[in-house]
């Protein structure tokens, strides 16, 4: 069997294209009449399956940021005539399983080009519906891998930590495979042991893709890990020691991608050795009273991004704070950001997150802290602090608990941290 041949791999088994296109066809048969479907199949290649049976089908893929019951029950009244297609997590809604075993189906005619509908992570408020046409994303996937010289790593195996049902996930383990040649591995692994077995059994190059929070705990396992030949990070601000850190463990380069659900992939920088980002190939960057604007080939419309941007000459730019991360004490100011790294860089620190707690008529908004750090105290901490900061962003409470609210992304919805430091 060729290696350029195989599209996706599932415990060490390979899986053709021609065995793609056979369960393309097949499902499409098969899958319910309906202009929604809601794929939540775990599986990373029976997803792609159903995304692309569903495109020929002319049907619309909803990709929310969680299964959470909420979440879906809002889905359902936004999309009534939405059915879930899974292979094997139950759900409330009208489902089609996804089958064991399919019958060949006869060739279908790529439908008409429905596209996807991604949503926001939601940390900061209800999750936002943002349609994506299947052309930017495919323009988008080309230039991602052009920058990032996939081309040389060709028949690589793909293997992400993160879920394909994310703008980040379903352009960087998906159609980045599906559209340079690479083969997708089927699983999800999150765990240390589970990442490293998953590299082991790959043959050939490697691309791992992963985010901060992944990398972090990846990068203190005592046993390290095997080599990759290059490592994709997104979705959170990635330090430069950390990137530093992740290249030395796993012995390949560090790109790093910035973009949001709206724009989808925008740039990408190696943060080892860059503090510049530049723009992928069908990527414009234009500035007016709003903000910075990302338009172009590559992108869906024009989408307003979140940062604060300063532009350097041609497509290059410089990325400051968040405009939500900064924080202003008596006059001083610093980024969350900023204050995360420091915390997460006392010893004995397992994970821990700096936010701003809720202004109360007079009281005003002050910087508070939860921390995942079982072997420590309060005190232990805030003195290490104390070292690191000015005492006017030391955090008031500061809240050790057993563990953070990260969804799969390693994001952090705010209302969930405030109620975890209520209940403190």
């Amino acid at each position: 069997m060729s290696a350029q041949n195989i599209i996706a791999v599932r415990g060490g088994n390979a899986i053709t294209r021609e065995d793609y296109e056979r369960d393309i066809a097949a499902l499409a048969a098969l899958l319910p009449a309906s202009q929604n479907v809601l794929n939540i199949c775990a599986d990373r290649y029976r997803f792609m399956v159903g995304l692309e049976a569903a495109r020929r089908r002319g049907q619309v893929s909803l990709l929310p940021p969680s299964f959470a019951p909420g979440v879906l029950a809002a889905l359902q009244t936004d999309y009534p005539d939405l059915y879930v297609l899974t292979d094997g997590a139950k759900t409330s809604l009208p489902a089609f399983a996804y089958p064991e075993t399919m019958a060949a189906g006869g060739a279908l005619p790529a439908g008409p080009e429905a596209g996807l509908v991604l949503f926001t992570s939601g940390s900061t408020g209800k999750p936002k519906a943002v349609p994506k046409s299947w052309p930017a994303l495919r323009n988008s996937a080309l230039a991602a891998g052009a920058r990032l010289g996939v081309a040389k790593l060709r028949n690589a195996t793909l293997i992400g930590t993160v879920p394909h049902q994310h703008s980040y996930g379903i352009e960087s383990t998906i159609l980045l495979g599906l559209l340079h040649g690479l083969a997708i591995d089927a699983g999800l692994p999150l765990y240390p042991s589970d990442i490293r077995a998953a590299i082991a059994r790959a043959p050939g190059a490697k691309i791992l893709v992963t985010t901060p929070v992944h990398l972090r705990a990846l990068v203190a396992e005592p046993e390290g890990m095997p080599a990759v030949d290059l490592i994709l990070s997104a979705t959170a601000p990635l330090s430069q020691t950390l990137a530093a850190g992740a290249e030395s463990c796993f012995g390949a380069p560090l790109m790093e991608i910035y973009g949001c659900t709206e724009a989808g992939q925008v740039a990408t920088r190696r943060t080892a050795l860059e503090t510049e980002w530049e723009c992928l190939d069908g990527v414009e960057l234009s500035q007016d009273e709003h903000g910075t604007w990302a338009q172009g080939a590559a992108v869906e419309g024009r989408a307003l991004l979140h940062d604060d941007i300063e532009l350097r000459g041609g497509a290059k730019f410089r990325l400051d704070e968040r405009a939500a991360d900064l924080v202003d004490v008596a006059g001083k100011r610093t980024s969350l950001a900023h204050l995360n790294d420091l915390l997460l860089s006392i010893e004995g620190v397992q994970d821990g997150v700096f936010l701003m707690g809720e202004a109360d008529g007079a009281r005003v908004a002050r910087p508070m802290a939860l921390v995942v750090a079982p072997a420590l105290r309060a005190e232990t901490i805030l003195t290490a602090l104390r070292q690191r900061i000015d005492a006017a962003f030391l955090p008031r409470p500061l809240v050790l608990v057993e563990a953070l609210p990260r969804n799969a992304l390693g994001k952090l919805p705010r209302q969930e941290l405030l109620r975890l430091a209520g209940r403190a």
